[in-house]
């Protein structure tokens, strides 16, 4: 509309400005952004175009304050882990639909889980979502009594009153990157260990069962390792030095599987060809062309719908039990594992 003033640059248009520039008033603005009874469909249009042409965008956060409902989702994530980066890409997706919004806060080497989820709290977060938590569980269970909580990626024995819980059968998935390797011809298949780290315990576990199964017991061997690729690559310098060298490797997850192709390579130690790799989550890394690992992948549209699902439904009233969800993963094959050399 020529000769309407520009909204000043760096500031951030408001009804008013979407009014004088539509040639309205402010109370009408609101009925159209609001999308209530009461403008005709020529001036609806009218503010619509206005809006448009100053790029006013309607505050949805102060909406839901004015209502006294946030309808926020407070996640806490990792922030150095893949897996939990795809997993908010997922609930992003499973929350809009719903009429939810997300919320994020991230663990970081300088911040803890108690700090990410104090952030959420203080955002007026109706519900939480924790990836991979590791507080102790009275923690959790208090938290779950001030709120719904949904722990994903995380096996809890014994189960915390009130708390949902969303997570892959890591031990199965363990089974499965065994059986890959022992159907290739792999016998002496070494586990690098996840320490305490969610899922640490049921992957090992996996591992030693499909082991024992197909009787390589005299085989199990389990090395210290971790989430990180520095955790992989301690790990790997490890087997680099033996003689003759294990011909099958297990990482705990794919940023673990990295750090050892990453010493592997610098040793010249050929994957798949001397050694085999299996990772774990199909991360976003591991199907990266210049990796391309092999992997158990966790369904994670489906894990973080679940969790989704669960918050919401804890929202909107429902009073039933606190469940748990256990989700059967796949693996995938990819160029780092092969049989192995004669």
């Amino acid at each position: 509309m020529p000769g309407t003033p520009a909204v000043p640059a760096g500031k951030r248009p408001t009804l008013a400005d979407v009014a004088a520039r539509a040639g309205v008033s402010t109370a009408l603005v609101s009925i159209v952004m609001r999308d209530a009874k009461g403008a005709s469909a020529a001036t609806r249009e009218r503010v619509l175009q206005a809006a448009r042409e100053i790029g006013y965008r309607p505050d949805a956060r102060a909406r839901l304050l004015r209502s006294q409902r946030s309808r926020l989702l407070g996640v806490q994530f990792g922030l150095q882990h893949p897996f939990h980066t795809d997993l908010v890409e997922g609930l992003y997706a499973a929350a809009e639909p719903a009429g939810y919004q997300i919320a994020l806060s991230a663990v970081a080497a300088g911040r803890g889980e108690q700090r990410a989820v104090e952030s959420l709290l203080a955002d007026r977060c109706e519900a939480l979502i924790l990836l991979g938590p590791q507080a102790p569980a009275a923690r959790l269970a208090e938290l779950a009594g001030q709120l719904p909580v949904v722990s994903v990626a995380r096996r809890l024995r014994p189960s915390v009153p009130g708390l949902e819980v969303v997570r892959t059968a890591d031990d199965e998935g363990a089974r499965q990157a065994v059986d890959h390797l022992v159907a290739l011809g792999h016998r002496d298949i070494v586990h690098i260990d996840g320490g305490r780290a969610p899922g640490a315990a049921d992957r090992r576990r996996g591992y030693r069962t499909a082991m024992n199964r197909h009787s390589l017991t005299e085989h199990i061997r389990i090395l210290p390792g971790g989430l990180t690729e520095e955790d992989g690559a301690d790990a790997a310098r490890v087997l680099s030095a033996d003689r003759p060298h294990p011909t099958a490797v297990m990482a705990f997850n794919d940023r673990c599987a990295t750090g050892v192709l990453d010493v592997f390579l610098r040793a010249g130690i050929a994957v798949p060809d001397d050694i085999s790799v299996v990772g774990f989550d199909d991360s976003h890394l591991a199907r990266l062309a210049h990796i391309d690992l092999t992997t158990v992948g966790q369904d994670i549209p489906r894990l973080a719908h679940l969790a989704v699902s669960r918050a919401v439904a804890r929202l909107e009233g429902d009073k039933s039990p606190a469940g748990e969800d256990v989700i059967t993963p796949r693996l995938v094959v990819r160029s780092t594992t092969a049989p192995p050399p004669l």
